[in-house]
């Protein structure tokens, strides 16, 4: 059977270029980064090397970047560490409604120990408002925390302007930066960013590494405790192999990302225009607003959007119905939601978000099986019947 990916969004394959870089740490080049010998020295150098790839795709100075496991961590360390170090009676934090829930559930947890949480509503395509976010600010906010693209929608938030409302404000600003990372440009300076989170296997890099960019005076109070490792902020023997291939991403990402960019918005936009004519009803979610080149999400209605993952699946076709770390729940996606559709199409909606690899023959696969599989959901739909009846 022909198997086409478009869930890139949920992790990317690695690279085979970042696979022949990894491959002798895994054997001749064995070392501890910390050692001292010569087997401890290459394996030292391989990190900073990394180091300084993933420094360049962020416009960040090397020193700026501390490896991790992944998003998780890194959003865990900012958002913690800041309120840690502010050293205010009660700090205020302000995020968003659909922020990915490593941002969502820690800022629960911290309101469970009595720090001030504001959640901003979006609008439609899932964009915040400037001057709610100005609202918002207190003389005891400590930390924005804003992600730069929406994991489910693409939806890319206008970091330049939060980041001179933050910086007027006197504020650290925070960003999630797994979904845009490697496909459309950052600059940490140009967006005045205090911390950044990034995750390797979202740009074609192993799981399990990540890095958190700390700009270079940030108080942030370390969450991990242990040896001297990455100047004693990131404590733990470094993972020299997945941080040499997430170098090597980076550094591949870097080189490639306007070609990338133009040549997946290309067929993004002919996957979306297709599905449109050939599904009557369907409509995208959060289409109006700057997005990812990658990534679209769109509404079925009258169908359940597990059923026709599933339905997909057996044809071939892998996409999702919304994070895949929220694969499974039950209640729809906070992110559907918030920007105002009713649980009914929250359900019915579909991610599909395109890699590297995709072709124009993956997307004239993807154009063939999908309406074909809702149209055969809807006729097993009478609600969706009923109202066609009607139109």
């Amino acid at each position: 059977m022909n198997r086409v990916y478009l869930d890139c969004n949920a992790t990317t394959p690695v690279e085979p270029e970042v696979l022949d870089a990894m491959l002798p740490y895994f054997s001749a080049e064995f070392g501890n980064a910390s050692s001292i010998h010569t087997f401890g020295q290459k394996a030292r150098a391989a990190v900073e090397t990394a180091r300084e790839q993933v420094a360049a795709l962020l416009g960040a100075r090397p020193q700026e970047i501390f490896f991790t496991s992944g998003g998780t961590e890194s959003d865990n360390h900012a958002i913690f560490g800041i309120v840690s170090s502010s050293g205010a009676s009660r700090p205020h934090v302000i995020t968003s409604f659909v922020e990915h829930e490593a941002v969502l559930n820690t800022c629960q947890a911290l309101e469970k120990r009595g720090v001030s949480v504001t959640y901003l509503p979006v609008d439609q395509d899932g964009l915040i408002d400037l001057e709610h976010l100005r609202g918002a600010l207190r003389p005891e906010t400590v930390l924005i925390t804003i992600m730069h693209a929406n994991n489910e929608l693409g939806t890319v938030q206008p970091l330049e302007q939060i980041g001179s409302i933050a910086k007027e404000a006197d504020v650290y600003l925070h960003t999630d930066a797994v979904q845009s990372a490697g496909k459309i440009p950052i600059d940490v300076n140009q967006f005045q960013l205090d911390l950044l989170s990034v995750s390797g296997h979202k740009l074609y890099a192993p799981k399990g590494v990540g890095a958190l960019y700390i700009r270079g005076g940030t108080r942030l109070k370390q969450l991990l405790y242990g040896g001297h490792h990455q100047r004693g902020f990131r404590p733990g023997t470094e993972n020299v192999a997945g941080i040499v291939g997430f170098g090597k991403a980076a550094e591949i990402a870097r080189r490639s990302l306007a070609n990338d960019a133009s040549r997946l918005s290309a067929l993004r936009d002919q996957l979306e225009h297709g599905l449109l004519h050939r599904t009557p009803h369907s409509h995208i979610n959060g289409g109006r607003a700057p997005r990812t080149p990658n990534t679209t999400n769109l509404v079925f209605p009258g169908v359940e959007g597990e059923a026709l993952l599933i339905a997909l699946d057996l044809k071939g076709l892998a996409c999702s119905t919304g994070a895949a770390c929220s694969s499974g729940a039950v209640e729809p996606s906070h992110v559907l939601t918030a920007i105002g559709l009713p649980p009914e199409e929250a359900r019915a909606s579909l991610r599909f978000s395109l890699g590297r690899h995709t072709t124009q023959a993956d997307i004239d696969f993807a154009l063939r099986v999908v309406p074909a599989a809702v149209a055969q959901l809807r006729e097993l739909s009478p609600t969706y019947q009923k109202a066609a009846a009607h139109d």
